[in-house]
């Protein structure tokens, strides 16, 4: 019996598995940086440091330089400068991965629910989405800071399954990091994993999951072949 026979809905991260996103934080950051007075980074140490939210993206880059007692000291304007850096540029320099929106449209064909969960801020989130053409796909959005917690807590898709009123074996998960994975175990979901975003520099194929995919084109028809009766 397959993992996927049973699922009527997938939970698709953004970062990594639906934009490539890294453009838009090595913009954000640098601006970020510049204001704090420190030296631009390259877009392959930020790479590295997406995924487990804006808190910890900001602690990270600012690691590079300062200690501890000085990150805490201008974590807060750091922060404000980052979010208005973001917010002017979210998705200008952002690029859909190949075969994203005939993958949701294949998904969607099939019947499923659809929902997006990200440890992205909800305030970036949603006119990402809007601006990418994406927003029409998903009938539940949830950010980083929609919910008291974030990936890889299995929090944001237990709500997902409860908002679906489905068990977590029925609702698939399909991200491209460790954090997705985590998250999906704990909950009681299949999760899919795609080779092509950022895993906090680890190889894919280190993460605990029930498939590699390489877009979500091909999730799709992994998941119909498995649901089709």
């Amino acid at each position: 019996m397959s993992v996927l026979a049973g699922v009527r809905a997938a939970i698709i991260d953004l970062d990594g598995t639906m934009l490539d996103t890294i453009p838009d934080f090595h913009v954000a950051i640098n601006g970020m940086r510049a204001e704090l007075g420190l030296g631009p980074i390259t877009r392959e140490q930020i790479a590295l440091m997406v995924g487990k939210g804006s808190e910890n993206l900001i602690r990270s880059v600012l690691a590079l330089d300062w200690d501890a007692a000085r990150i805490e000291a201008a974590f807060a304007s750091a922060m404000d400068a980052y979010q208005r850096h973001y917010l002017s540029i979210n998705g200008n320099h952002s690029a859909l991965y190949p075969d994203v929106l005939e993958g949701l449209a294949a998904l969607k064909a099939q019947g499923l629910r659809l929902a997006c969960v990200t440890n992205k801020p909800i305030a970036f989130t949603t006119p990402l989405l809007k601006l990418k053409g994406l927003d029409g796909f998903f009938e539940v959005v949830y950010g980083g800071d929609s919910l008291p917690r974030k990936k890889p807590d299995p929090l944001p898709l237990q709500t997902v399954c409860a908002d679906f009123g489905l068990q977590p074996a029925q609702v698939v998960a399909i991200g491209d990091s460790s954090n997705d994975a985590q998250a999906a175990r704990a909950a009681g979901c299949p999760v899919l994993t795609v080779p092509y975003g950022y895993n906090h520099g680890e190889s894919v194929h280190d993460i605990d999951s029930d498939g590699i995919v390489s877009t979500l084109l091909e999730a799709a028809s992994l998941i119909r072949s498995h649901t089709h009766h």
